[in-house]
C-alpha cells in the first residue's frame, strides 16, 4: 500500500495533467498548478477535463505558486526552454528540503545544459532533483496500458524513495543513476522522432530501422564524451522510448516532422525543435560529429531539401558500421 503524499504538479499541459491524474489515482493528495491565464488551466477549471482525461474530484486546482510549493513532492512538467525562468519564480518561494521531480525531456538550447543542472543552478542544492523519463503516452496510460519508465537522481536513496511512492501496476520504474546518459538520451530521442516523421512524410518509413540503429549509436558517442555511460542510451530513456516516439500516432515530434516535410501546419509542442539546437551546441563544444542531428537542423533551420538531406545521410558511400 502506497503511503499518501502531498504532491504538487506544476504545469497543466497534456503530461502534467496526466501526472496529476495518475498521482491521485494511486492514492496521493494532489494539487495541480497552472497560470490563471493559461488556456489549459481555464479548461480544467471550467470542465475538470481536457482532450485526454477527466480529473478526479480529489485533485485541487491552484494558480498560487506559493501555496503549492508547501508540499514536499513537487513534479514539474512544462516547456523545457521555460524551465530556467520558471525556476527563478520557484526560488522566490524559498523552497527548502523539497523533492523536485522533473518530468520533462529537453536540453537548454542556449547553453546545452541538462534540465537537472538548470534547476539546481536556480534553486540551489538544499533540494533534491529527480528525473522521470522513458516511454509512455497519456492516451495509452488512460486506457490502462502499462509501461516501464526510469527515475534517477544523484542520491540513490531519493531515487528509491520516489520509485516506491509513485510506482504502480500502470508504471513500473527502473533506477537510472547515469544522469548524463538518461537526460541527454531522453531529450535526443525527440530529435530522432522528428527525423522519423520526416521519413514517414517522404514515404521512406522503411529507413526508420536504420534511423533507430544509427541514431542510438550517434547519441551514445555524445554521452560518452560528456562523461556518461554510453550503454545508458540503449536503455529505456532513449532506445526504449523509440517505439513511443518514432512509430506512435500520438508522438508530437514524429507528427511535427511529418507535417514539416508535407508543408502542413502542426501547432502542438514538439520539444525536439529546440533540442536539436542544443545538440548542435554540444556537438561543437565536444568536437563530435552528430550526422542525424545536423541533418534535422539543416532541414528545419536552414531550409534544405529534406529528401536530398535524408537520403544522402542514410545512403552515403560504404563504411564500417562500427
Amino acid at each position: 500500500m502506497i503511503k499518501a503524499l502531498k504532491v504538487s504538479v506544476l504545469g497543466c499541459g497534456r503530461w502534467g495533467t496526466f501526472l496529476a491524474w495518475y498521482s491521485a489515482t494511486i492514492g496521493h493528495d494532489v494539487s495541480l498548478w497552472g497560470r490563471e491565464d493559461s488556456k489549459n488551466f481555464k479548461q480544467l477549471r471550467e470542465a475538470r477535463r481536457n482532450d485526454y482525461l477527466a480529473l478526479p474530484g480529489s485533485v485541487q486546482l491552484s494558480n498560487s505558486l506559493e501555496q503549492v510549493l508547501e508540499n514536499e513532492y513537487i513534479i514539474i512538467s512544462i516547456n523545457s526552454q521555460s524551465l530556467r525562468s520558471f525556476a527563478q519564480d520557484v526560488r522566490e518561494g524559498q523552497p527548502q528540503g523539497k523533492k523536485f521531480i522533473l518530468c520533462m525531456k529537453g536540453i537548454e538550447s542556449d547553453t546545452g545544459k541538462r534540465l537537472s543542472q538548470v534547476l539546481t543552478e536556480e534553486i540551489g542544492t538544499s533540494c533534491s532533483v529527480v528525473i522521470w523519463v522513458g516511454p509512455g503516452h497519456v492516451q495509452d496510460f488512460i486506457s490502462g496500458i502499462p509501461n516501464c519508465m526510469v527515475l534517477g537522481s544523484e542520491d540513490i536513496r531519493i531515487t528509491k524513495e520516489v520509485a516506491a511512492m509513485f510506482g504502480s501496476d500502470l508504471i513500473r520504474f527502473y533506477y537510472g543513476q547515469d544522469m548524463i546518459g538518461n537526460e541527454i538520451g531522453a531529450a535526443a530521442k525527440n530529435v530522432m522522432g522528428i527525423a522519423a516523421g520526416m521519413l514517414d512524410g517522404l514515404n521512406h518509413s522503411s529507413l526508420k530501422g536504420a534511423l533507430m540503429a544509427r541514431g542510438a549509436r550517434e547519441i551514445s558517442r555524445l554521452v560518452r564524451v560528456m562523461g556518461g555511460n554510453e550503454l545508458t542510451v540503449y536503455g529505456l530513456s532513449h532506445l526504449g522510448d523509440y517505439e513511443a516516439t518514432l512509430f506512435s500516432p500520438h508522438s508530437h515530434n514524429r507528427r511535427f516532422g511529418k507535417a514539416f516535410v508535407e508543408g502542413t501546419r502542426f501547432d502542438k509542442l514538439a520539444e525536439g525543435v529546440e533540442t536539436v539546437k542544443a545538440l548542435r551546441k554540444l556537438s561543437t563544444q565536444h568536437d563530435l560529429e552528430l550526422p542525424i542531428c545536423n541533418a534535422v537542423y539543416s532541414i528545419v533551420y536552414e531550409h534544405k531539401d529534406a529528401r536530398d538531406v535524408l537520403l544522402d545521410l542514410f545512403l552515403r558511400p560504404l563504411k564500417f558500421e562500427f
